[in-house]
């Protein structure tokens, strides 16, 4: 009965659905347009594509500063300072998983979060995606409203 109860409370944590607070719709459609970011930027498009794990909100970071929480099928935009390191964060299970990236002014990097089976609760990871599949992937999703985190 216990493993049964576990199993309950685990497909609940994993197929329910965290919202987030949205931006509009010309919003979100004007950065998906993919412009160049401003002069010595590049633009940073951290996404999550994923119904896994729906539950969950996991934070998104960029050099410790908040994006937001993300939830299933939104994405962040910001531009960070070009032609310099910059490390991505967002939470998992116990700690925050960690992903460095040099950027160069003037082009858009796109970083997928995705959910991942934990212990008690699932945890987050971060990918960088190419370009042109970032591109795809971004153009299914809305834009979230950035700086909410919960921590």
């Amino acid at each position: 009965m216990k493993k049964f109860a576990f199993v309950i409370l685990i497909s609940a944590l994993f197929t329910g659905c965290a919202s987030v607070k949205m931006e509009s719709k010309e919003a979100s459609d004007k950065v998906k347009q993919f412009a160049q970011p401003t002069s010595g930027n590049a633009g940073l498009y951290a996404y999550r594509d994923s119904t896994f794990g729906g539950a969950v909100k996991r934070d998104i970071r960029v050099d410790g500063k908040c994006i937001g929480a993300s939830a299933p099928n939104v994405f962040f935009y910001t531009e960070v300072a070009g032609s310099k390191e910059h490390v991505i964060s967002t939470e998992s299970e116990f700690s925050a998983n960690d992903l460095s990236l040099m950027v160069e002014a003037g082009k858009n990097y796109f970083i997928r979060q995705y959910i991942k089976m934990g212990v008690f609760v699932g945890g987050a990871g971060l990918e960088l995606i190419p370009e042109e599949q970032g591109k795809v992937a971004v153009a299914k999703l809305e834009l979230a409203t950035a700086g909410t985190c919960s921590n």
